[in-house]
């Protein structure tokens, strides 16, 4: 038999161990509910999962911090249907897909049971409270090249990656100087970043697309945005013809391809050297670091074919996205 006093020591050794387990349970499952706070671009404090797992994505940006991180979302919207882009390895093509980016199925969004809902603020902040009943929702503006900085540490703060989210930054900045101080300072290509028509759109030096292609020694010809206007302007051929540019870049947004059919067109100098490019999404969706990095690239053997050489879009991208993604 046992002694009063072993008795009393098992039970005691079995408290402990009891209470023991009842706090880690405890701290777990304060572990699973705690948050975060983020302030996002409208202005509005959002309370977050503290360790999202299951993230959607309203434009490409959030697909590109994450899959740069490490990690992949469960949804995304598309820029064309059925062309998951290229910039990204196809990858968003394995995602739930919400829709266009200007447009997402809030209904097929909630059926993918997101977590978190990062967002372009500009297509969603008029429905927002909708997309709050889903999940907590964070949007940016993705417009800067200044706010990407900021918006890609922000996300990967949130993400859990927030020194990751520096280097990404301080990498890119330093290759950017780098093309800068290697291009040709005698030359200043001028430009265009436009979406095509009847009427093209044309994208203003702050567009963060442009401010690479400035960076780098090219010379826009749509030129600055005026106090409160918009980030692009609509450019007639005309005006086009006026100005001149010496190389294009067209958002290639599927085969309708209205503006080659003004007679005007084939006057462009651009048009005449065949230095006109139809262009990926990262030239539209470009403030993550993927995009951008391929866009600063691209930008660099565009303007400077005899000083950069011609980029792969998919080796560069393989090159940013861990491989365990790849597979």
């Amino acid at each position: 038999m046992l002694s009063t006093f072993a008795v009393s020591s098992r039970r005691a050794l079995l408290s402990g161990v009891l209470a023991a387990c009842l706090v880690a349970d405890m701290s777990a499952a304060h572990a699973g509910d705690a948050t975060q706070k983020v302030t996002d671009d409208r202005g509005v404090e959002v309370e977050i999962p503290a360790h999202p797992k299951r993230i959607a994505s309203i434009s490409f940006f959030a697909d590109d911090v994450a899959l740069a991180l490490g990690i992949k979302p469960v949804a995304s919207t598309y820029m064309v249907a059925g062309r998951p882009p290229e910039f990204l390895l196809g990858l968003t093509g394995d995602m739930v897909q919400v829709g266009q980016r200007a447009k997402p199925n809030l209904e097929l969004l909630s059926e993918a049971k997101p977590d978190l809902i990062v967002a372009i603020r500009r297509y969603t902040v008029g429905n927002a409270p909708q997309l709050e009943k889903i999940a907590p929702y964070v949007a940016w503006n993705m417009e800067l090249l200044d706010g990407s900085d900021k918006e890609i540490e922000a996300l990967a703060k949130i993400l859990g990656q927030p020194e990751r989210g520096v280097e990404l930054n301080r990498d890119f900045r330093a290759h950017l100087a780098e093309v800068a101080a290697k291009a040709p300072k005698d030359k200043h290509p001028r430009y265009a970043i436009m979406w095509g028509g009847e009427v093209p759109f044309a994208f203003h030096d702050e567009n963060t697309s442009a401010s690479i292609v400035n960076a780098i020694g090219g010379e826009n010809i749509a030129g600055a945005m005026t106090p409160g206007g918009e980030f692009g302007v609509d450019l007639s051929l005309e005006t086009m013809l006026e100005k001149d540019p010496e190389v294009l870049f067209i958002y290639d947004y599927g085969p309708d391809r209205p503006h080659e059919n003004n007679p005007i067109w084939k006057e462009l100098t651009a048009v005449k050297n065949d230095r006109v490019f139809y262009v990926g999404d990262q030239w539209v969706e470009t403030n993550g670091p993927i995009a951008r990095e391929i866009v600063l690239r691209e930008a660099a053997h565009y303007l400077y074919p005899d000083v950069f050489p011609k980029v792969d879009v998919k080796a560069e991208a393989a090159r940013l996205i861990p491989a365990e993604l790849q597979k």
